[in-house]
């Protein structure tokens, strides 16, 4: 497994990871507990040393599950994210320092490091970032050695910018070939304050593996249920067509192109993967391929020009 600096932050990180919100049962329906063992036990086995959860997959269960397999082995990056309340029947989102101070103090217990490699501001917005207190408390963590480096996990172009605005050392994004204009809007920004990327959803939910028919429907308490309208599903689907030129020898599926585009950006730190069972996973480390160029300069221009023809805000 490759490794990739993330931005200044001084850590080294591969740039595969493990994402666990799939895994936890929380966005899909459940995962039997010794499959979840199972993935993450793998994921060590092929040199993935990223694991990307949240204090609130499965109420903390999935930190406590890291924490067992994963110890406190320093070559072991732990990224984990706080921000996101789940006392009531609806989750909400808290950026109070009370709030975060008491959630990060079960995370590091959960998690079992007296370190932990890195905490990211679960979804805030732009408002709740630009107010200081929960950036604050993430930089006295850092100061007294709790934590390496913290950033935020955004979803909007004003809640990264803010964060870099307040020193983020990491910013955590969606990007997929469906998915680039919010990165593509920050990139002087991350570039001129050597800010870490992670990037989720590299394979749009499963979309990019090519395999859904234009009526693909989803069992209750899957969220993309609720994702896209028909209209909407049918519509990327038909753009898969703009990826399958990149189909070849060397990249043998549509899930191997979306995982190699990712890759192929030099910003991009770790892309976090989302497996469901050992097999998928073993799968999405073959298909990411043996190095750079992941995707050659031509192929990648071709691309955005056909992509652009589908859709000009991507």
């Amino acid at each position: 497994m490759r490794r990739r600096e993330l931005g200044a932050t001084g850590l080294e990180v591969s740039e595969l990871g493990l994402g666990t919100w799939g895994l936890c049962g929380d966005g899909y329906g459940p995962v039997e507990e010794g499959e979840q063992d199972r993935v993450i036990e793998r994921a060590r086995a092929a040199g993935i040393t990223t694991f990307e959860t949240a204090d609130s997959y499965a109420y903390g269960e999935m930190e406590a599950r890291l924490g067992r397999l994963l110890g406190d082995d320093p070559a072991l990056h732990v990224v984990t994210k706080l921000g996101t309340s789940r006392e009531a029947r609806v989750p909400r989102k808290r950026f109070d320092r009370a709030f975060l101070g008491q959630a990060f103090d079960r995370s590091q217990e959960r998690l079992r490091r007296d370190c932990v490699s890195l905490v990211l501001l679960h979804n805030p917005s732009a408002s709740a970032l630009e107010r200081g207190e929960a950036t604050s408390l993430m930089k006295e963590l850092r100061e007294a050695g709790r934590i390496r480096a913290w950033g935020v996990s955004a979803g909007s172009p004003a809640a990264a910018r803010a964060a870099i605005d307040q020193g983020a050392q990491v910013i955590e994004l969606a990007y997929n070939p469906f998915c680039t204009s919010l990165l593509r809007e920050l990139e002087p920004a991350i570039d001129s304050q050597r800010v870490g990327l992670l990037v989720h959803s590299v394979l749009a939910y499963g979309l990019l593996c090519g395999t859904w028919s234009s009526d693909k429907q989803f069992p209750v308490g899957d969220h993309r249920s609720e994702r896209w309208t028909a209209d909407e599903l049918r519509l990327r689907i038909r753009q898969l067509d703009a990826l399958r030129p990149l189909l070849g020898k060397d990249v043998p599926s549509l899930r191997a192109a979306a995982l190699r585009y990712a890759l192929t950006n030099p910003r991009v730190g770790c892309a976090v993967l989302g497996p469901r069972s050992a097999g998928q996973l073993d799968q999405l480390v073959r298909e990411a391929g043996r190095g750079p160029p992941y995707l050659p300069r031509a192929k990648m221009a071709a691309l955005e020009s056909r992509l652009s023809a589908f859709d000009p805000q991507l």
